[in-house]
């Protein structure tokens, strides 16, 4: 019988074919067994958790076998970790640290020892978990926060919980910062129980082992398995959180409201840097945000040092109501202002009770999570993967939450032990190490067109810099191809796709929802989107015309409009970034309709420029000449419109183009996004309602 089918909380996921290739390699095994605990979230959250095996190795320097503990590195995670993401160190070596070791109010300066027990120099900088794997004797360990297992460690009665349920098979370490000493307690806490099957540390999470990566996955299954059942054995016939208080909105009235409130709530987390957020509906939170105990429950924080870390102190929850009319920006602005700045005093209270003599500054003060009852959850981050990550690790707060409550009253982490935390002098450092932000990091970008050729390019440098961009195309199909490549390069937070005909209002507010709901606003608006038809002025059809003037200028005006309303309701400003054409500038034959409606583009950017300067929004003009790669301007007749007024053929217009140019050069779609990136990567935040002229160099465009 397959032992999948007496798991009912977790995931068996083990495959003997897939194991068997494996065997001997207890490296590749352990690679295996993470990557199917990290793949069950249940069991733990992106970057949550750690994993180990000890296995004999030989000495590069002696010849000799050594035992050699592999770890999963500092900052990994366990669903996509590889070889390359474990540290590996001399056991012997991280056991005679013990002789080192002052105590644990000097405990942190063991951590740079860590460095001089590594075996494999190429391998991950060894995590601050490190020791807590390696004092224990077992050949393969894990260490999780399953949601069930937490809310037994977070119950007020944890400890006798624990006990009765397990019967004295997991043992039991009260709360402790993670670090050396922690490691030592885990190994006092074996010794004094011989025989037990794991340890629950108190409001943290689980250790589990086996003397082979299965043994330790099957043991890690059972017990999580065990919390699960016993916790679901306690909710039987209860009432989560005491009941609903109120009643949620309709899904759809929750989606709209989301995305109309998602722009003032980025504005007030963004007063200290640019945040970027996410919004989900999930049935979980919903059911929590609903409840009278939402009030008791929520300003507790939460309690697992992994989801305090992402989640911040406690959530902001909002006094607005299911039916609020959300259109008045100002007056929600006012509602909401006061929450925000108590908020913030919380936060600098905190800060200035909990602070040691030598603790990094003050970080951000906004929250991280907020909470609308009867809409949804929030939440805000430096980026969108974190953002969204947030958004889970809180989730998982509230099924420990709800698990503890069921079985006994949620205990939160004490403040102090919560500071202690996220203002250690080595998590600083951590923050410290990360790389600097890219220009874009915390944009959000709109690229009309950008299925391909110049949109598909300047979205591509947009994203390379660090935006979140949201490709559009009224081309179903080719939007769909450029998703599947920018998500292949780019990973699955950085880029949505919503297909946008710029001339029709009701795919524009759709769009613009998405965006606030993916990403909480806007701040880059490229109106790249168009069409071009060459003919001679006798040929020209009203049909041509009111395309042309559809497309390119009401479809500019109606974009630039529906971002503006937004960027206001934010209040950070933005960049409108309108690509225009050497035709705006230059007259030409055969083109009456698409130089006129280029001309009209330009005026027209010059009149939102002057506009819109007192909101801090920026608009700027790219004007390209001749980019015929990738381009859909060159498709139907155009291309041959303009090699017949020019006396060319067709293959002949790109020499053409570029002879005729002061610096005899061809125009690429990179080039036009390079102009762009000129514009939004700060070097230029004080430029408005000025046009940059990529065409090679054309006398009769000058601008002076």
């Amino acid at each position: 019988m397959s032992l999948e089918k007496t798991f009912k909380h977790v995931s068996y996921l083990w495959n003997e074919e897939e194991a068997a290739k494996l065997a001997g390699d207890e490296v590749g095994l352990l690679v295996y067994r993470s990557n199917l605990l990290g793949a069950d979230l249940r069991l733990t959250n992106y970057g949550g958790g750690n994993t180990s095996c000890k296995a004999t190795a030989i000495d590069p320097l002696t010849g000799n076998k050594v035992e050699v503990m592999w770890v999963k590195g500092s900052g990994g995670d366990l669903g996509t970790m590889k070889r390359s993401g474990l540290a590996a160190l001399y056991v012997d070596r991280l056991r005679s640290l013990n002789g080192r070791y002052r105590g644990i109010e000097f405990e942190d300066e063991m951590v740079a020892l860590f460095n001089h027990c590594i075996y494999d120099l190429d391998s991950k900088a060894p995590s601050i978990d490190t020791p807590l794997h390696g004092f224990l004797p077992f050949k393969h360990i894990d260490h999780l926060h399953p949601d069930a297992a937490i809310a037994i460690a977070a119950a007020k009665d944890g400890e006798k919980i624990t006990k009765e349920l397990f019967k004295g098979k997991i043992g039991w370490v009260p709360w402790q910062r993670p670090g050396f000493d922690l490691g030592l307690q885990l190994k006092k806490c074996l010794d004094e129980n011989p025989g037990i099957r794991g340890i629950m540390l108190g409001s943290h999470g689980l250790f589990t082992w086996g003397d082979t990566a299965y043994e330790s996955y099957i043991n890690t299954l059972e017990v999580i398995e065990a919390c699960a059942e016993f916790i679901e054995s306690k909710q039987k016939g209860q009432t989560a959180f005491g009941g609903a208080k109120i009643q949620s909105a309709p899904a759809e009235e929750r989606k709209a409201m989301a995305a109309s409130l998602a722009p003032i709530l980025r504005g007030f987390c963004s007063s200290y840097t640019s945040m970027l957020g996410h919004f989900t509906d999930d049935e979980r939170v919903l059911n929590f945000i609903n409840s009278n105990d939402l009030d008791r429950l929520a300003p507790m924080g939460t309690s697992c040092p992994d989801h305090f870390l992402r989640t911040k102190i406690s959530p902001l929850v909002l006094n607005l109501s299911t039916n609020e009319d959300l259109s008045d920006t100002e007056a929600v602005k006012q509602k909401i202002a006061p929450l925000f700045e108590d908020y913030r005093k919380m936060y600098a209270d905190y800060y200035n009770a909990c602070k040691h003599h030598n603790s990094p500054a003050m970080r951000d003060p906004n929250p991280v999570i907020i909470l609308y009852p009867g809409i949804g959850m929030f939440s805000f981050a430096k980026d969108k993967q974190t953002a969204r990550v947030a958004a889970e690790f809180y989730i998982n707060a509230i099924n420990v939450m709800r698990g503890a409550e069921a079985i006994s009253s949620y205990t939160s982490l004490p403040r102090q032990e919560a500071f202690n935390i996220e203002y250690w002098l080595l998590e600083e450092a951590k923050l410290q190490r990360m790389p600097k932000p890219k220009p874009l990091t915390g944009k959000v970008a709109l690229v009309t067109g950008s299925g391909g050729g110049i949109g598909k390019a300047i979205a591509k440098k947009f994203a390379e810099e660090g935006a979140c961009v949201v490709l559009s195309d009224n081309n179903a199909d080719r939007l769909e191809e450029a998703k599947l490549e920018f998500q292949k390069a780019f990973g699955k937070d950085a880029s949505i796709g919503v297909v946008l005909d710029v001339t029709k209002l009701d795919t524009i507010s759709a769009a613009y929802a998405a965006i606030n709901l993916a990403f909480g606003g806007i701040d880059i608006v490229v109106n790249n989107a168009g069409l071009s038809i060459s003919k001679t002025i006798e040929a020209h059809t009203e049909a041509d015309w009111d395309l042309l003037y559809d497309v390119l200028v009401k479809g500019q005006f109606l974009i630039t409009q529906a971002a503006v309303t937004i960027m206001k309701k934010q209040g950070k400003g933005g960049d409108v970034l309108n690509i225009v054409s050497k035709n705006a500038l230059v007259s030409g034959p055969n083109n009456a309709g698409y130089g006129s409606a280029k001309a009209a583009q330009l005026h027209l950017s010059r009149l939102n420029a002057a506009e819109l300067g007192a909101d801090k929004i920026r608009v700027n003009v790219v004007n390209p000449d001749a980019v015929i790669a990738g381009s859909n301007i060159w498709a139907g007749g155009w291309a041959e419109g303009r090699a017949k007024a020019y006396g060319v053929t067709v293959d002949e217009l790109p020499a053409y183009y570029a002879k005729r140019t002061l610096l005899n050069e061809i125009i690429y779609p990179e080039d036009i996004a390079n102009a762009c990136f000129a514009f939004v990567g700060g070097l230029l935040s004080k430029s408005t309602g000025n046009a940059i002229n990529v065409d090679g160099g054309v006398a009769a465009a000058f601008l002076r």
